[in-house]
């Protein structure tokens, strides 16, 4: 077995008996902010070839640095079997699909299964409400005596599932950040770098229990940080570690694991590490000298600016194709988001106050712009312009940004915007998160999701209650209102799938017609046709 980086969580597995590439994300992704650090702009041939005719293909999970739709239609043959998570809902196999691809093999969650002679994969999920009906997943993979974890951005909860399989050889996770905050936020210098510390502390700290968790023979971090080349954005990049960032490289995390008595393998795109040998550091080869690799980190803001200067003119073109704010976007956002705020009662009142969404639209050179404020009203369930009423919590965002994911209806605002970093936030008081799963749930199918979680967190029915609920119908079948396993709401949450009745929100499965679990035994269903 050898695994080569093709950068970020980007991987190609190969073995014996067949070849899985993971994750393959070659275009910036969140309207151009984040690039793939170190570039894999430049591959050799060979290695691009072996990507674009890997045996299988594994998408961990919906977001833009790990599902490159434009690279995935541009390469890849669209009969590729792709190793799909088990997860909840089909979203993930209805995305791949709508880009033309047609064949999917379903995993279920933690189960080995052999995909090829000799070659066995387990997927393992995490299934959030704050990730829409998807989540995130990790992979691992068992061929020719060896077992690699591939757990990119993956927190998992079940740090010893990952491990079941057997002893890891290779263990790929992040330990950098992904996220906004809290770069974003206005907030004084001092405290915002404070805040960066703790957030870069707390990933580290993270990543460490997953590494003495899962105790494999070596460690490679990957699936970050990106690098931000837009000028706007430039400031995000962590050079000497005095920025208010939390992107620090991988070179941070190798020193923390060698001081831990951990083997860390330092790799950039075209990396390859194969497992042949029982120290796994001997079979690491780089595509450059050591020297140009170390260069890469030891004078990184040189190595970046090349970078950029490359990149630039594909930054200028793609900015000017912004969507110009040419749009009634009141009416647009009050028509889309009026009907998901009236079904959901619940999280209107854990937000509990109005928040402002500041367009701002550029008229000239000299930076004037034009503002439409948008007040989110959750009280009273209504979108309109801001009248100088009290809030809570302000966006400022490029009016462009907001009427290019208001034209493409983004189901996923933390996803299609945020993650950007384009943007400048502010609250009054402490976080928030049902501020955010509102932006992550805006379509019928996420906010019915939504709005049951915050139902079963804030008011969960007590079990005199539940004794008394009606049965319900979904299709042809009357089901008991609640799943055996955790009372999820099965109105919200249940979902026929061939065969199988499924609880969604963490994934159970039962027979459709005689009820009897499939995930766990003694937790059967009452269900029967109607």
């Amino acid at each position: 077995m050898q695994v080569t980086s093709i950068g970020h969580a980007g991987m190609l597995i190969e073995t014996s008996g067949g070849s899985i590439l993971c994750d393959p994300w070659f275009e910036p992704a969140f309207f151009g902010s984040w690039f793939p650090f170190p570039r894999n702009d430049q591959l050799s041939d060979d290695l691009r070839d072996r990507i674009e005719n890997a045996d299988f293909l594994y998408v961990s999970h919906l977001h833009g640095d790990h599902h490159d739709e434009a690279w995935l239609t541009a390469h890849l043959r669209r009969d590729i079997p792709i190793l799909l998570p088990g997860y909840p809902t089909r979203e993930q196999q209805r995305t791949l699909a709508t880009l033309g691809f047609t064949e999917f093999i379903r995993t279920t969650d933690t189960e080995e299964l052999e995909i090829a002679p000799g070659v066995r994969v387990a997927i393992h999920i995490e299934s959030s409400i704050t990730d829409g009906p998807g989540g995130d997943s990790a992979l691992v993979v068992i061929a020719d005596d060896k077992i690699v974890v591939n757990q990119n951005d993956c927190r998992t909860t079940d740090l010893g599932q990952l491990r079941a399989h057997g002893p890891v050889d290779l263990h790929w996770l992040q330990f950098s950040g992904a996220i906004w905050y809290p770069m974003v936020y206005e907030m004084d210098p001092i405290t915002k770098k404070a805040a960066c510390d703790a957030k870069v502390a707390a990933q580290f700290a993270r990543a460490m229990r997953y590494v003495e968790k899962i105790d494999a023979r070596a460690i490679v971090p990957s699936a970050g940080p990106p690098c931000f080349l837009d000028p706007d954005l430039f400031a995000l990049n962590m050079i000497d570690g005095s920025e208010s960032s939390i992107f620090p490289d991988q070179t941070r995390f190798l020193e923390m694991l060698d001081d831990a008595g951990r083997t860390g393998i330092l790799n950039i795109p075209g990396t390859t590490i194969t497992l042949d040998d029982p120290d796994p550091t001997t079979g690491v080869r780089h595509p450059l000298s050591d020297a140009a690799v170390e260069s890469i980190f030891s004078d990184k803001l040189a190595y970046l600016e090349r970078y950029q200067a490359d990149k630039i003119g594909w930054i200028d073109d793609m900015k000017a194709n912004w969507n110009p704010p040419s749009t009634d976007l009141i009416d647009t956002l009050r028509s889309w988001w009026e009907p998901l705020l009236e079904m959901a009662p619940t999280l209107r009142e854990q937000v509990g106050a109005n928040v402002v969404i500041r367009a701002m639209a550029p008229v000239d050179v000299n930076s004037n712009v034009e503002q439409l404020d948008v007040v989110i009203d959750f009280d009273h369930g209504e979108v309109r312009e801001h009248a100088g009423e009290p809030f809570s919590y302000r966006f400022d965002i490029d009016r462009r940004l907001v009427e290019t994911v208001a034209a493409q209806r983004a189901v996923d605002w933390s996803n299609s915007l945020l993650l950007s970093c384009r943007f400048v936030a502010w609250r009054d008081g402490e976080f928030n998160e049902y501020v955010y799963n509102f932006f992550k749930s805006l379509s019928r199918e996420r906010m019915k999701r939504a709005e049951a979680e915050a139902v079963r967190k804030v008011a969960p029915p007590d079990a005199e209650a539940m004794a008394k609920e009606p049965d319900i119908q979904l299709g042809d079948y009357i089901v008991q209102r609640r799943c055996p396993h955790r009372d999820a709401d099965l109105e919200a949450f249940g979902e026929i799938d061939g065969d199988e009745f499924v609880c969604t929100l963490h994934g159970w499965r039962f027979d459709l017609e005689s009820g009897t679990c499939k995930t766990s035994a003694g937790h059967p269903l009452r269900i029967r046709r109607a």
